[in-house]
C-alpha cells in the first residue's frame, strides 16, 4: 500500500499506476511500505517528504524541469529512512533559460537502528544564459552505521565543444541546444 497526504487531506491507493505525477503547492508526504515498482515522477515546484517506513521498502524518486523566461522552480526533497534494509535513489535535474531560478533543496535523512540501507541524490542543473540562476544544496543526515549513502549537485553550462559538433552536423544553434536539453531531461 501506497500512502499520499497533503497535509491534513489523505487517501490511499491499492494499485500503483505506471508513471505517476505528483503535484504540490504545500508539503506533500508519501508513505513507502512496500517495493514500489514505478518510479514517483514530480513535476511542479513544492516540498516533496518521502518516509520509508518498513524494512525492504524501496523507492525510485524522480524529477525534470525546464524553467524559461522569469519562472522559478523550487523543489525541496527530504527522503526519510525510518527503517533498516530500504533503499532510495532521487534525481532532480532541471534547466533554466532566459532570467529563470532553478533551486533544488535534497536531504536524505537515516534514522537510527537503520542499517543496510542505500539512499542516493543526484541534483543536476544546466543553465542557457547568463541571466539564468540556478542553487543546488544536498544534505545527509546519517545516524547510524552501515549505510551507503552519497549526494551530488552540479550546476554547469553546455560545452560550446557539444554545441559546434551539432553545428558541424548541418543542425543550427538553437536545435543543436534543444536537443541537448531533451537528451539531459530525459525527452
Amino acid at each position: 500500500m501506497v500512502n499520499f497526504s497533503k497535509q491534513t487531506q489523505e487517501h490511499e491507493e491499492n494499485s500503483f499506476h505506471s508513471r505517476s505525477r505528483y503535484t504540490a503547492t504545500m508539503t506533500t508526504t508519501i508513505t513507502i511500505s512496500q517495493l514500489v515498482n514505478e518510479p514517483i515522477v514530480i513535476t511542479e515546484s513544492g516540498k516533496y517528504v518521502v518516509e520509508i517506513t518498513k524494512p525492504g521498502a524501496e523507492i525510485e524518486l524522480s524529477g525534470a524541469f525546464l524553467a524559461q523566461k522569469k519562472e522559478q522552480v523550487d523543489v525541496e526533497v527530504v527522503v526519510h529512512h525510518q527503517a533498516p534494509n530500504t533503499r532510495a535513489n532521487t534525481v532532480l535535474k532541471g534547466v533554466g533559460r532566459d532570467q529563470a531560478k532553478v533551486r533544488f533543496v535534497g536531504r536524505i535523512i537515516i534514522d537510527k537502528d537503520c542499517g543496510n540501507t542505500n539512499s542516493f541524490l543526484t541534483e543536476r542543473i544546466l543553465l542557457l544564459s547568463d541571466e539564468a540562476t540556478a542553487e543546488a544544496i544536498p544534505d545527509l543526515e546519517i545516524l547510524t552505521d552501515d549505510v551507503k549513502c552519497s549526494h551530488a549537485a552540479s550546476i554547469s553550462r553546455i560545452p560550446e565543444e557539444h554545441i559546434f559538433y551539432l553545428q558541424s552536423r548541418g543542425i543550427g544553434r538553437t536545435e543543436a541546444e534543444d536537443m541537448i536539453v531533451d537528451g539531459f531531461l530525459g525527452r
